[in-house]
């Protein structure tokens, strides 16, 4: 299959958590994932499932304001961050760190840090088409993400 982006729609906030909780089972460490959609399209609440699905027990919300939450996961920490406020980019914040660190590293409003962003990554957009309803296309810049798509979404097709 060779295509450049992958699309799923989800009709409530349940299947949108629900499909980022599986999402978590393909992730590993130093993987990079980015979110972008407007104000309530789902990023958090899409890192949320993706952090129930790697173990996260704490409560995961917003870091619009502290910039980066750190989150202990059943094998490797969630690195959730929202670079929003992050007008002159993050390059003297050390990120490159994160993305090539123990954990997974997921980047709200990546657009902020586009050149601190690692050339391999899944860009992951939410897009309201409903009250409920989202479209989530994947985007993945590289072979492994390439593969996690594939598989996520022929898992979803089958309802595995």
């Amino acid at each position: 299959m060779n295509v450049s982006e992958f699309k799923i729609y989800t009709q409530s906030p349940e299947e949108t958590l629900a499909l980022a909780e599986k999402l978590a089972g393909y992730v590993k460490a130093g993987d990079v994932i980015t979110l972008d959609g407007d104000l309530g399209a789902g990023k958090t609440s899409f890192t949320k499932g993706l952090a129930k699905g790697l173990g996260v027990k704490r409560n995961v919300n917003s870091p619009t304001f502290t910039i980066m939450k750190e989150y202990e996961g059943r094998d490797f920490p969630l690195y959730h961050m929202d670079a929003y406020r992050l007008e002159e980019g993050g390059d003297e914040m050390g990120l490159e760190e994160y993305f090539e660190g123990d954990g997974v590293s997921v980047v709200e409003w990546p657009e902020m840090i586009e050149d601190e962003l690692p050339p391999y990554r899944l860009a992951i957009h939410i897009r309201h088409i409903g009250d409920t309803e989202r479209e989530i296309r994947f985007e993945p810049a590289g072979e492994r993400y390439r593969t996690i798509c594939e598989e996520l979404i022929e898992n979803e097709r089958t309802g595995n």
